[in-house]
């Protein structure tokens, strides 16, 4: 059996336990592999400038975000595994597939819920939307 060569994995994270399963899961892989991986972190901003507060709303979410993700990279380092951190403001499901896309991982690896409002049936609406427009394979955790 052929096994595949992994050697960038992108890791969505958000703070939710699926996501932090997911983390475990892909630092999994990647030592099978030594590969190395990626945490994305998407900041969700009003698509226009009109609706966006004049003060900056978005700094506690950028601390959360940035402790998320030193938590992340200790996590990696403490099985061996570089992690490299990204933390973006837009559209979370969009912006994870042009991401992956546009740097060339070799797999995505994503909670089926995260800790959005919106919450559907199976999939959240995030590993949804990645899992169905992306041309790079998706490991979806539960």
């Amino acid at each position: 059996m052929i096994k595949p060569k992994y050697q960038r994995i992108l890791v969505a994270l958000d703070g939710s336990k699926n996501s932090i399963r997911g983390l475990n899961n892909a630092i999994y892989l990647a030592r099978q592999c030594q590969a190395t991986i990626t945490g994305i972190y998407v900041i969700p901003r009003p698509p226009h400038p009109a609706f966006r507060s004049p003060r900056y709303p978005e700094k506690p979410r950028l601390r959360g975000a940035q402790n998320l993700m030193d938590f992340a990279k200790r996590h990696s380092a403490q099985n061996g595994i570089i992690f490299e951190q990204k933390i973006v403001f837009g559209d979370t499901s969009s912006t994870i597939v042009k991401f992956a896309k546009n740097k060339r991982f070799d797999l995505i690896v994503i909670g089926a819920r995260g800790i959005s409002a919106v919450k559907e049936v199976f999939f959240g609406s995030v590993s949804n939307y990645v899992l169905h427009k992306s041309s790079i394979p998706v490991l979806v955790v539960k």
